[in-house]
């Protein structure tokens, strides 16, 4: 096939291509969002605390961070809360200076710390866990995450609503414009994250009532579906 023909052959498949497109785009079409939320109880919670020390030597500050970790993860264990739902970030170590007005700086120890992360499946047991923790030396708690266990049956539940959600407005829509609808044209899904409840630092060091506290707590898993419906002509 010489190159005269190649080019009559590529013309001519833009045109159909282009036809094709422009009789699609022609076609009447009702776009919709739907929207889908479940509130639920938080049953679980997963908590950061820091371990922090100070010394002269690198060494020392490390060692006595090293020494809280592990009591920490003893008592713990003690508690019932298993190895693998505690997770325990590198040390960190830096030096420690002070800056005297008009002359270098001048090192003063090093600090190290570390940080801990506990899930805890057991809700109720949070704020005893908490107890036990600043008793094994941990400096402050850095973060309190209220969650669910069964979060992808909740997001599942909440993705129906928001299909069904869809498909209400659109039926509603259609019908209010003596309209009706002919399949759907194309579906942009958002996958939404469930967002924890984390739990302001106040209400962290609250001794009384602290369990009832956080299952008064609710959190909102929600989903979101965009759909483009086609119409009948």
């Amino acid at each position: 096939m010489n190159h005269f023909f190649k080019r009559i052959l590529l013309l001519g498949a833009t045109l159909f291509s282009v036809h094709t497109f422009a009789a699609e785009a022609n076609i009447p079409t009702l776009s919709t969002s739907g929207y889908g939320e479940m509130t639920v109880k938080p049953d679980m919670a997963v908590f950061t605390v820091a371990i922090q020390a100070e010394r002269s030597q690198a060494n020392q500050a490390k060692q006595a961070v090293d020494k809280v970790v592990t009591k920490l993860i003893s008592a713990l264990n003690a508690k019932g809360i298993e190895r693998k739902e505690i997770r325990s970030g590198n040390l960190q170590v830096s030096p420690q200076y002070t800056y005297p007005k008009d002359a270098k700086p001048v090192l003063n120890g090093y600090q190290a710390v570390r940080y801990i992360t506990v899930n805890v499946v057991q809700l109720d047991g949070l704020n005893s866990l908490l107890d036990t923790a600043l008793t094994a030396g941990v400096n402050r708690v850095d973060n309190i995450q209220l969650k669910v266990k069964d979060e992808a049956q909740y997001k599942q539940q909440a993705r129906a609503a928001a299909i069904a959600d869809a498909k209400e407005k659109a039926q509603a829509l259609a019908s209010g414009f003596d309209a009706k609808l002919d399949g759907v044209w194309s579906i942009n899904y958002h996958n939404n994250s469930a967002r924890p409840v984390v739990m302001a630092k106040s209400m962290m060091m609250e001794s009384r009532s602290a369990d009832q506290t956080y299952q008064d707590q609710s959190m909102t898993i929600s989903d979101q579906v965009d759909v483009v419906f086609k119409l009948k002509n």
